[in-house]
């Protein structure tokens, strides 16, 4: 069946134009897909308003009132509606909510790019010709926070390594800049060896008591089956991990440790060899090749450098846990380099913003780069292979 137009019912978006010119766009719009809305219904309905027809799938059902953004501004729409078993919604409106889902999206990445607040309407205007106002973005964020928190506080499982580190931005905080710690866990997942982002916090520092609540809040959500913890050697995170996983072996990251030797080293010229045969200890194939090459090394330095001696034989040990894991699995989890490489792939994204005008919206950016990040390791290969 194929209706007729009837130009009467569009004669006022004509009116509308005579009487407003541009003005009038708005209502242009509105009677026009008004008119346009209930044609598509006759068209799915096979049958035009009080019209007989053995063709008919369902009845019309009145309209119902929606609000629409557009270029034009805010347009009130009457939706049309049916019932029976037919399935039927505009596709102009369809449309139009895809393009307002994809102005959502664009509000939103420029968010996470560092993009503030009231540089995203010009921008906007650029791209898509509309205005979008701070109470428009507020919202977005909102939604966002929503998604965000959700992913905050999915179950976890089976995590068979935890790495753990933190990083810090500026953030204002009682009209004072402060350093606000950004805790972050990342595991290897005991069923497919794939990395994930377990978890982050923002905190004003790295004392006990948040690192405590970090990682209960992790336990709380279902993490369990730890073998090893690598992380590095803070007083704050080192306490905290005695009281929430007693037991479970710690790996201190070897990459932080050798970056710690250097303060020890009262002569520059020593710098790299020191470097050199650190490394080497670290990289000896098993715990007996590894406690043997230490304690020469410690020889070796007890008479040109006291203190660095010193230090090699308190801290140096801490990090030959991984000897005890299988050995296709230690080089990957005898650092917390991969929770580095995400810091700085971070911090390129937000030095832009400079100083975070709260906790909130720290917290906002970091989960949403980093609910991406644990996306794309979730879509690509394992980090470990299980099956040994």
């Amino acid at each position: 069946m194929t209706q007729q137009v009837n130009c009467n019912e569009l004669h006022p978006t004509v009116e509308a134009l005579l009487k407003n010119g541009f003005d009038g766009m708005a209502d242009c719009m509105r009677i026009a897909l008004n008119e346009a809305m209930k044609f598509e219904r006759g068209e799915a309905l096979k049958a035009g308003p009080y019209q007989r027809s053995e063709d008919r799938t369902g009845y019309a059902n009145g309209f119902k009132n929606k609000t629409v953004q557009t270029r034009a501004g805010a347009i009130d729409l009457d939706v049309p509606q049916v019932r029976g078993d037919l399935s039927f919604y505009p596709s102009a409106i369809e449309r139009g909510l895809r393009s307002e889902r994809a102005i959502n999206l664009a509000i939103c990445q420029m968010y996470i790019q560092g993009v503030s607040t009231r540089k995203v309407d010009p921008i906007m205007k650029m791209l898509c010709g509309i205005e979008v106002s701070r109470e428009k973005v507020s919202k977005v964020a909102q939604e966002m926070d929503d998604e965000l928190e959700k992913w905050r506080q999915r179950h976890l499982g089976w995590v068979k390594y935890l790495i753990v580190d933190a990083r810090y931005e500026k953030v204002r905080v009682d009209g004072i800049v402060r350093d606000c710690a950004v805790l972050v866990a990342h595991g290897v997942m005991a069923k497919d060896g794939k990395r994930s982002v377990l978890g982050v916090s923002v905190s004003l520092g790295e004392a006990e008591c948040h690192w405590r609540d970090f990682f209960r809040s992790l336990k709380e959500r279902g993490l369990h089956g730890v073998e090893m913890i690598t992380s590095d050697a803070h007083a704050g995170l080192k306490a905290a991990l005695k009281t929430e996983f007693s037991g479970i072996p710690w790996q201190r990251c070897q990459f932080h440790l050798q970056q710690n030797a250097q303060a020890y080293i009262s002569k520059v010229e020593l710098r790299k060899v020191v470097a050199e045969d650190i490394r080497n200890i670290f990289n000896t194939p098993d715990l007996e090749s590894a406690e043997r090459l230490l304690k020469t090394t410690i020889e070796k330095y007890r008479k040109s450098a006291e203190r660095l001696a010193d230090w090699m034989q308190d801290n140096i040990a801490e990090s030959f846990t991984c000897f005890s894991m299988p050995v296709a699995h230690q080089k990957r989890i005898r650092t917390s380099n991969m929770a580095e490489v995400i810091n700085r792939e971070l911090k390129r994204r937000t030095r832009v913003i400079g100083i975070f005008p709260n906790e909130k919206s720290l917290l906002r950016i970091s989960s949403a780069l980093l609910k991406e990040v644990d996306e794309r390791w979730i879509e690509g290969r394992s980090y470990l292979t299980m099956e040994v």
